[in-house]
């Protein structure tokens, strides 16, 4: 599953950190240019102020995955 989020500041890229670490599955963002694991802060600072789509293997659940994807909005 994936969905595209705008990532405006550096708090929401730690609310994404936060919530991909929490998350009992793994949670990626991509690019055009890149693929990271939401779970590395460091990373995640080269997405401020572009799109990025959240993607999770496809056994997440849709629910689980839709209610992650709009706390990281």
């Amino acid at each position: 599953m994936l969905k595209e989020i705008e990532i405006k500041d550096e708090a929401q890229v730690e609310k994404i950190n936060r919530l991909a670490c929490e998350a009992p599955y793994e949670v990626w963002l991509f690019t055009k240019d890149m693929m990271l694991d939401a779970r590395s802060l460091l990373g995640l600072f080269a997405l401020v102020g572009k799109k990025a789509s959240v993607v999770v293997e496809d056994d997440v659940p849709h629910s689980a995955f839709q209610r992650m994807v709009t706390k990281m909005a």
